[in-house]
């Protein structure tokens, strides 16, 4: 792993929001620091209602964590298009965001710790 990635539990509970619906909420959170970038809040993939996301054809390459996948947010008013990633197979030092997800905080898709 990268020397300025660190991966740690996220503390308290957090939720994640979309279009008014509540996506999901989480005690086992993942932060991901990455260098001066703000942290980012990973989310089991278990404690997210999946049933508002579809996976998208979309894909980018990071080579400190590998290959990502993305999903479009599905709400009844709008669709939020290439919103949410995940690492399938994460690179060495990451393996903990395995079946994780990060949602791209947004004026739609809110992300906070309650």
């Amino acid at each position: 792993m990268a020397d300025h990635i660190k991966v740690r539990k996220a503390s308290g509970t957090w939720s994640v929001r979309a279009g008014g619906a509540v996506l999901g909420e989480t005690k086992n959170a993942l932060e991901l620091s990455e260098g001066e970038y703000a942290p980012v809040i990973y989310f089991p993939r278990q404690d997210i209602a999946m049933a508002f996301l579809d996976q998208t054809k979309k894909s980018t390459h990071c080579p400190h964590k590998g290959d990502a996948t993305y999903f479009s947010v599905v709400t009844k008013s709008t669709t939020l298009e290439n919103a949410v990633r995940s690492y399938e197979a994460p690179l060495a030092g990451v393996e903990a965001i395995k079946d994780y997800l990060a949602f791209h905080v947004s004026d739609t898709i809110t992300v906070e710790s309650t």
